[in-house]
């Protein structure tokens, strides 16, 4: 399923070249520090759209789309990685209790795996809802952005004490 997906992701080839992309991150940024969650996944996508020299192409919305998600994805590894650290330590204090607690950090690397998988079926099958058509590769793009930075900002969260 995941080669399916790259192959739609590869499809969308290389119309705008990467001198002429306009993307930061300062929309979903700016979005984020001013309280905003999920609604500011998408904004510098936007933003690099109308921005972008042919940015309204197929080709355009998907390298935008591509480096947004890039963005997010930096953000959940980090985040992942954080609550990890955070995890484990949790383990190691509960071990020297006693405890009999569930491990944490299997349990974080469990999910995360789990959900990868889940990602990456959920924007296959969005891609397949355009019945091959042309925009089937912004759309599995814009579904990988949206995905992962729903998880990057779940990760970010503090759990409730």
């Amino acid at each position: 399923m995941t080669r399916i997906l790259t192959s739609l992701l590869l499809a969308l080839g290389t119309a705008v070249p990467a001198q002429e992309l306009v993307f930061s991150p300062a929309e979903t940024e700016a979005c984020l520090i001013a309280g905003g969650g999920a609604e500011c996944i998408g904004q510098s996508a936007d933003a690099c759209v109308n921005a972008t020299p042919g940015g309204y192409s197929t080709v355009g919305m998907g390298a935008c789309l591509d480096q947004e998600w890039q963005y997010w994805d930096a953000r959940l590894n980090a985040a992942f990685q954080s609550v990890l650290n955070d995890a484990k330590a949790m383990d190691a204090e509960m071990d020297e209790l006693g405890s009999a607690a569930p491990k944490q950090a299997p349990a974080l690397r469990d999910m995360q795996r789990a959900w990868i998988g889940f990602r990456d079926l959920k924007c296959a099958y969005e891609a397949s809802t355009w019945g091959g058509g042309t925009g089937a590769g912004p759309a599995a793009i814009q579904c990988m952005m949206e995905t992962t930075g729903r998880q990057a900002l779940y990760l970010e969260a503090p759990l409730p004490e």
